[in-house]
């Protein structure tokens, strides 16, 4: 088979998938390697479990140095939580993960300077303002968005933040990742897919496959659904899978939420 050089120019060179990770978190204690090294020996039994970690260290540490031992141990050290070890971690070109609590700050384009044409514009319009002799009223932006009626560009550079109201079934194999406000689904989510949100997540159908509230650390973040029967559900980190949910929520509607100590708490909501 041809390629052509059109193709190779249609074809995109990356896509941002939103998929459920699962890394495990390495708290250090000590910047002592032979004593991390003799703990790592107690707690592994093969060097080739191939584990992706992020670093979290109380104390300074050699980053590299540290790296290396635990590559050898067959652990993948992703990135650090962030604290003491950033500065290293950037010139090692390692991920900063949030602390727990927080949650990753969304990053916003700047705006573009007006043109000399918008700028004479503008100019006239504070003249017309100023000479009109009646009140005028600003209303408040929008603080939500919906998906199906909104171009791409505009979901990608608003200037908000802003909650994302979704219409359409969410099917097996598809993955819906909103950052920066509540994600809204006011249809259903199928066995098989995902949906992610660093907020609050709203299921208004029936809710299956993996239902994900708080994912950059957001301990108050909640889920709401409608009909709750999910492969798997996780607020802030911590999450259960079908096999381990309470019986007695299972196709009702219910309200999840993490509780410091207890982890997970469901309550159906016809009962609250």
């Amino acid at each position: 088979m041809t390629v052509s050089a059109n193709d190779n120019q249609t074809a995109p060179a990356l896509a941002f998938y939103g998929k459920m990770l699962t890394f495990s978190r390495v708290q250090f204690s000590t910047n002592d390697l032979a004593v991390i090294e003799a703990q790592l020996t107690e707690t592994l039994s093969n060097k080739s479990s191939n584990i992706p970690i992020l670093i979290d260290s109380d104390v300074d540490q050699d980053l590299s140095a540290l790296v290396e031992l635990l590559w050898a141990w067959g652990l993948q050290p992703i990135g650090v939580v962030t604290g003491m070890l950033d500065a290293q971690a950037r010139e090692q070109r390692l991920a900063i993960f949030p602390a727990d609590g927080k949650r990753i700050e969304r990053i916003l384009p700047s705006k573009k300077p007006p043109t000399q044409q918008a700028a004479k514009n503008n100019s006239t319009e504070a003249v017309d303002a100023n000479s009109d002799d009646s009140t005028s009223t600003t209303s408040e932006p929008a603080t939500e968005t919906t998906l199906s009626s909104m171009p791409t560009e505009t979901l990608v550079c608003t200037q908000h933040i802003t909650s994302l109201i979704y219409d359409q079934m969410l099917r097996s194999g598809q993955s819906l990742n909103h950052v920066g406000g509540d994600l809204i689904l006011t249809n259903s989510i199928n066995s098989g897919a995902e949906a992610i949100t660093d907020n609050s997540l709203h299921v208004y159908g029936r809710a299956q496959g993996r239902l994900v509230a708080g994912a950059t650390g957001d301990k108050d973040a909640r889920i709401f659904c409608q009909v709750f029967n999910p492969s798997l559900v996780s607020v802030a980190g911590t999450y259960c899978l079908r096999d381990n949910l309470p019986e007695h929520v299972i196709d009702k509607s219910v309200q999840v939420k993490f509780v410091e100590g207890e982890g997970l708490v469901f309550t159906v909501m016809d009962e609250i």
